[in-house]
């Protein structure tokens, strides 16, 4: 049986609306990282989808005349499938909660836990947010303004909670506490940031109570296998995606080696307001069925936008499209990871975005690129010079790029995306330095200077080689075109299969390639 496969997943996302840039950054997130683990040559499964089941769905999809499955076929096939095209996902799967690989296999689960007593009967008597699809305890709350003065609010989204009661089964979360402290004692790498760690260890030591993991209330759901009656409380249905979608409970067939190889996840990036349920209720389920903990939960910031979280209802909710359709979606990736620490709660601004298309990847990237190859076509005919004549100047370069491929590699390895495109700019930085210094504008005049020219473009066009190996997680569709601006597939192969770690070894790009000199990588934009 082969060795672990890298597993990574996006939350599932809600489909009681349409995809805005907060869910887009979350999976572009993911994207760069699975495809930079390609590139480290490992196995990867990169799994995102839609959580489709639950109070919050069912009312919108009433709100809208429809019933909910047809609602969130509409969705799901107008909107949440297209946004990854648009935004350059190369994920390896898409779990749907309304596919019959999900619900039969949670039922499963389910069952299995009941048979194990470890679902019982109660009362639930408390408040709900339908928004967050959450029971609320009362540190969750706070005095609502406005329209909702005088009432108690959710503090994620600002609205009135419901107070519900209903006669639920629950899972016995309390009794997990100790085992749950243990766990992130002995790994602590299993939640981060720090931040996002030691908020879920205040949460534990503060109590837990056990969870209400049914409803009665409505029927959108999967059914209670014991009880059709009640339907599953929808986080207990949608955390159980990462585990139904790679094979859980499959006794034969593909599911059986896709379990034993993927499962758990490597990480789980979810946005902070989700933290808590990946990091205290997911693994207690595991740990009540005697399944391997998730390696990492990774809890990123809020974007926001006018100092608000992003939001549909708010208005402050913006269509990736209408960013990739103005920038394209190279800039969209680019920009979300590099302007704001993964982590963090990040503000977007378009004055920003056109600012640092201008300065990073239009004047800096691209306009590097395209003197390169127009120096390359008009003083050697489109054929890459060889390099005679190395000195200091070209050492410089060399070890610079040594440094981004051993600093970017760690750094995006451990999800400090900001901090390893800022490595690799270093190497941007270098090179369109060196070219100012170097001069080969003034070389190509004098025949006597003519090794020294040929020696500053083949240099230039190495680190250009360097440069689209580390960037093409990023950037896939610019560096595609750089890579074959060098006419470097012929020789190297596809541009995806370059592993990082041999990134740096100098010298890959022979001389006598043929240089094109395409479209300009990142035009300028009109305001």
């Amino acid at each position: 049986m082969p060795g672990k496969t890298f597993y990574l997943t996006t939350p599932i996302y809600y489909v009681n609306d349409a995809p805005h840039i907060g869910h887009a950054y979350t999976t572009v997130a993911g994207d760069v990282l699975t495809r930079w683990h390609r590139q480290r040559g490992e196995r990867v499964w990169f799994l995102t989808g839609t959580d489709e089941h639950g109070e919050k769905v069912l009312r919108s999809a009433e709100a809208n005349g429809m019933a909910p499955q047809e609602w969130c076929d509409r969705l799901v096939e107008s909107a949440w499938k297209p946004v990854l095209r648009t935004i350059d996902a190369a994920n390896d799967d898409f779990i749907r909660t309304t596919e019959p690989r999900h619900t039969t296999r949670v039922r499963a689960f389910l069952q299995g836990l009941y048979d194990a007593g470890q679902i019982y009967e109660d009362l639930y008597e408390g408040p709900y947010c339908v928004h967050c699809e959450e029971f609320k305890l009362p540190g969750d709350l706070k005095d609502g303004e406005g329209e909702y003065a005088g009432q108690l609010v959710c503090a994620i989204h600002g609205r009135p909670v419901e107070q519900l009661s209903e006669r639920n089964w629950f899972f016995p979360l309390s009794k997990y506490a100790d085992r749950l402290l243990a766990h992130y004692e002995e790994h602590p790498e299993a939640v981060e940031p720090a931040s996002a760690r030691n908020e879920v260890l205040s949460f534990i030591r503060g109590g837990l109570t056990d969870l209400s993991i049914s409803r009665s209330s409505f029927d959108w759901g999967i059914p209670v296998p014991w009880d059709p009656a009640q339907v599953v409380y929808v986080w207990f249905d949608a955390l159980l995606n990462y585990a139904t979608a790679v094979g859980l409970g499959d006794t034969e067939g593909p599911g059986v080696e896709q379990y034993a190889t993927t499962f758990p996840a490597d990480v789980h990036l979810v946005g902070k307001d989700i933290l808590r349920f990946h990091a205290v209720i997911w693994p207690a389920m595991l740990m009540a069925a005697g399944q391997p903990l998730p390696r990492k939960v990774f809890a990123h910031g809020w974007l926001l936008v006018g100092g608000e979280k992003m939001s549909k209802s708010k208005l402050t909710g913006i269509a990736p499209a209408t960013v990739v359709d103005h920038f394209g979606s190279d800039a969209f990736r680019y920009y979300f990871l590099r302007a704001i620490q993964f982590g963090s709660d990040g503000s977007f601004s378009w004055e920003d975005m056109s600012a640092r298309y201008t300065a990073e990847l239009a004047n800096g990237f691209g306009n590097l690129a395209s003197r390169v190859a127009a120096m390359v076509v008009r003083y050697f005919d489109g054929e890459l010079p060889a390099a005679t004549d190395p000195g200091p100047a070209e050492d410089v370069v060399r070890d610079s790029a040594a440094r981004a491929v051993a600093t970017a590699d760690e750094k995006i390895g451990a999800l400090d995306f900001s901090g390893g495109i800022n490595a690799v700019w270093e190497l941007v930085d270098v090179l369109n330095g060196y070219l100012t210094e170097q001069a080969p504008w003034q070389l190509a005049k004098n025949d006597v200077d003519r090794a020294r020219l040929a020696t500053v473009l083949w240099t230039a066009a190495e680190g250009l080689r360097v440069l689209a190996v580390l960037l093409n997680p990023v950037m896939p569709k610019a560096c595609a075109a750089l890579w074959d601006s060098l006419g470097a597939q012929p020789v190297l192969g596809d541009l995806a299969a370059q592993p990082v770690a041999d990134a740096s070894r100098w010298g890959q790009l022979p001389a006598g390639l043929t240089v094109t000199k395409g479209a300009v990588l990142f035009p300028r934009l009109e305001d």
